[in-house]
C-alpha cells in the first residue's frame, strides 16, 4: 500500500509542477491556429474552386479571399444560433440554463400536471412518432 501512495505523491508533485508552465503551451496553441486557418483556407478554395465555377459559372478565389470568406460564413453562420454543437465546451452555458429552467417549471408543477407533461413528452419522444394511424409517415420536418 505505501509504494502505491509513493506512486500517488510523485504523480501529485509532477502535475503541481507542471500546473504552473501553462505558458510553455502558448506557442504550440498559436501554431496550431495558423496551421489550421492555412488548411482550412486552402480547403475552401480547393472546394470552391471545384465546383462553383464550373456549376454555377462563378470566379475563381484566391488563398485570401477564401480565408475571407471562411471567417465571413463563421461570424454570420455563428452569431445566428446556426452553431449547434451540444457537448465539449461550446454549449455548456445553455445547456445549464435551459436544464435549471426545466427544473424550476417541473418544480413548480402539481403533482397531476408532472404526469401529463411527462406522458405528453413521451408520446412526443417515442420510436415511431413521426408516423400516422394508418402506418404511412410524416414527411421529414
Amino acid at each position: 500500500m505505501s509504494s502505491f501512495m509513493n506512486e500517488y505523491k510523485l504523480i501529485n508533485q509532477k502535475q503541481s509542477s507542471m500546473k504552473y508552465r501553462w505558458y510553455y503551451k502558448i506557442p504550440f496553441f498559436v501554431t496550431l491556429g495558423v496551421l489550421a486557418m492555412i488548411g482550412l483556407g486552402y480547403l475552401v478554395m480547393f472546394l470552391w474552386n471545384l465546383l462553383i465555377p464550373e456549376l454555377f459559372n462563378g470566379p475563381v478565389l484566391t488563398f485570401w479571399q477564401a480565408v475571407g470568406l471562411f471567417v465571413l460564413t463563421k461570424i454570420l453562420l455563428h452569431s445566428s444560433g446556426f452553431n449547434r454543437h451540444h457537448g465539449l465546451f461550446w454549449n455548456r452555458g445553455r445547456y445549464h440554463y435551459w436544464k435549471t429552467r426545466m427544473e424550476e417549471k417541473m418544480a413548480s408543477m402539481t403533482p397531476e400536471e408532472k404526469e401529463k407533461f411527462t406522458q405528453e413528452w413521451g408520446r412526443h419522444c417515442r420510436p415511431g412518432y413521426w408516423q400516422h394511424e394508418n402506418g404511412k409517415s410524416h414527411p421529414a420536418p
